[in-house]
């Protein structure tokens, strides 16, 4: 981090940090979880189910919360979706299953799906035995870069399948995105590591920590000591705003600060901005600043350089950033940074607009915001360099210069598979964990040819 001395920590009491970052959607009481299943017209036809990425059978779920079996709705939900503990706190449902609802046709508020499914998994009765089986062993063994949702998933499912796993992972902890990249108000309590240990129950999976791809392990070592590899590998590299000033103490990714500060034990010991400007427009944006709020920052900004409408956060998360104090200031395009090398005080604009063709057009007009921290938020991208430098023995690219994969989540190399944020998609949780299902089974498909001709 290269925040300088001026950027204080300790802005407030630690009692004050602790409220701030408890859960921001607490579990619903017994009570309320009947009133909302209640409100379920269990469709036949149920656009959720659709809207799932996962395909969880939703209305069945609910029925059987509303009859009392919270197990079986737990198992129903975890069938579909291995970790649907950490999906029904972080997917944004508001633009998924809970948008489609047949209860908004009528001006009504959607079925709380994502709240229901949460009081699901939560009151899975583990006196019971483990809910999967692990099949009687195949001999095959499979590689997995990255124990992310993608990585997990596809775990799980394979070792179901009775493969071996083996997942290498570059961090010392499991989890991805959900235990590095999240906002902490929404996954508290160690939750993704408690998750992760619920997945490895199944059995055959194993884990090796700080194995870097590209650095520990090459992909041509993987495929040669294993029958399959699937890569969950998400975004290894950030963009950059290329704008004078870039380098200056106090500018920084929004995404390394999120991950030190989902590690931290002593919140109120990170370094806090006073006026802290975020430049992007998705979840990462709205994270960074409600937590910068929640940390004590008197000014909190998100600048985007088109309309608010074109934000890629939903709804529901910029209300979350104005309820907690932040404001956004629309196009907007980033022009300067000015400071020095002991830190930064301003950071300037230039006003931007649509042309009568659509096209967003820079325009003279400049405005400036003061501040002392610059979160840059504007996405990450796919660092390509850990596949390897041999094209012929590497997966192909796509036009994003993401892995290119088929419809089985195949690369261009028949044994390699990929999955989540590396490969073309919405960047989602719940989407990287359907992607890892869907390429177990592709996998498992392959594996099982290969054993009936007797390879």
């Amino acid at each position: 981090m290269s925040f300088t001395h001026d950027i204080k920590s300790n802005r407030l009491l630690d009692v004050e940090i602790s409220d701030n970052f408890s859960d921001i959607a607490p579990p619903l009481s017994d009570k309320q979880v009947l009133v909302a299943s209640e409100r379920c017209l269990f469709c036949y036809d149920a656009p959720c189910i659709t809207a799932c990425p996962t395909g969880i059978d939703i209305p069945l779920f609910i029925r059987k919360i509303n009859t009392g079996n919270n197990h079986g709705a737990a198992k129903e939900i975890l069938s579909a979706n291995i970790l649907g503990g950490s999906c029904a706190r972080v997917c944004p449902t508001e633009t998924l299953c809970e948008q489609v609802c047949v209860r908004n046709k009528h001006e009504e508020s959607p079925v709380e799906i994502g709240r229901l499914q949460r009081y699901a998994v939560d009151h899975l009765d583990t006196t019971q035995p483990y809910p999967f089986t692990r099949a009687e062993s195949t001999g095959k063994h499979i590689a997995i870069v990255g124990a992310g949702p993608a990585g997990l998933s596809c775990a799980h499912q394979l070792a179901r399948e009775g493969h071996q796993v083996t997942i290498f992972e570059a961090a010392p902890k499991s989890g991805g995105l959900n235990e590095y990249g999240i906002a902490l108000y929404k996954l508290v309590d160690d939750y993704t590591q408690k998750e992760i240990e619920f997945v490895l129950k199944i059995g055959g999976i194993d884990i090796q920590y700080e194995k870097a791809l590209g650095r520990d392990v090459s992909l041509a070592q993987l495929r040669e000591k294993h029958d399959a590899v699937f890569l969950g590998i998400g975004m290894g590299d950030v963009n950059a705003l290329n704008i004078p000033g870039e380098h200056y103490p106090g500018v920084e990714d929004a995404v390394a600060y999120i991950k030190e500060l989902r590690q931290k034990s002593e919140l109120s010991n990170l370094p806090v901005g006073r006026r802290v400007v975020v430049i992007g427009a998705g979840m990462t944006a709205i994270d960074i600043a409600v937590q910068s709020k929640k940390l004590g920052a008197e000014d909190v900004t998100i600048v985007y350089r088109r309309d608010k409408s074109a934000m890629g956060a939903s709804q529901h998360e910029q209300d979350l950033a104005q309820t907690n104090g932040a404001t956004f200031i629309c196009n907007a395009q980033p022009k300067e940074i000015i400071g020095s090398d002991t830190g930064i005080t301003e950071m300037t604009f230039n006003k931007t607009m649509l042309d009568d063709n659509g096209k967003l057009v820079v325009t003279d007009d400049i405005i400036s915001i003061p501040c002392d921290v610059v979160f840059k938020a504007i996405g990450q991208k796919f660092e390509s360099s850990p596949l390897g430098n041999d094209s012929e023995s590497k997966p192909a690219l796509d036009q994003r210069g993401r892995i290119a994969v088929n419809d089985n989540f195949q690369t261009s190399l028949n044994d390699v598979y990929a999955g989540g944020d590396c490969i073309n998609g919405k960047d989602l949780v719940v989407e990287a964990v359907d992607h890892g299902n869907k390429a177990a089974l592709a996998i498992h498909q392959q594996l099982k040819k290969q054993i009936n001709q007797g390879e």
